[in-house]
């Protein structure tokens, strides 16, 4: 036995190296259910399929304040080429209301895999620039 164990016990004070001495047959396995995941297919490139573009209202104290930027949203493009869903993933919060209210608006042309219409899950820019 290495020196500094107690007597009947091994690493980390275990009894006699054991950690769980209790019998196989009390164990309980714990069960979780089954999560079966929608498989998404994620596209950068869909920007080529959008059929109708809402331009965004730049917000008036933004302007005031001459705040410029990008705000980057991830999107939901339904088999319909709709958006369904939207997440702004970064961007100055002055701007991301405003973006995300244009993009909701924009439509796609269906995205197609094996003959059949999907949901893209895409990311997009929207660029804020003030004129000089």
């Amino acid at each position: 036995m290495p020196p500094g164990f107690p007597v009947g016990s091994g690493p980390g004070g275990a009894p006699n190296g054991v950690l769980n001495s209790a019998p196989i047959d009390y164990v309980q396995p714990v069960l979780h259910p089954v999560v079966t995941a929608k498989q998404l297919h994620q596209s950068v490139m869909m920007e080529g399929n959008l059929i109708h573009r809402v331009e965004p209202q730049y917000p008036a104290i933004a302007k005031q304040i001459r705040l410029q930027g990008s705000v980057i949203i991830r999107a939901m493009i339904s088999r319909e080429g709709a958006i369904e869903r939207t997440e702004v993933v970064s961007g100055p919060s002055l701007l991301a209301r405003a973006a995300v209210d244009a993009v909701n608006q924009w439509k796609y042309r269906p995205y197609y895999l094996n003959g059949e219409p999907i949901e893209v899950e895409t990311q997009i820019t929207v660029n804020f620039v003030l004129q000089q």
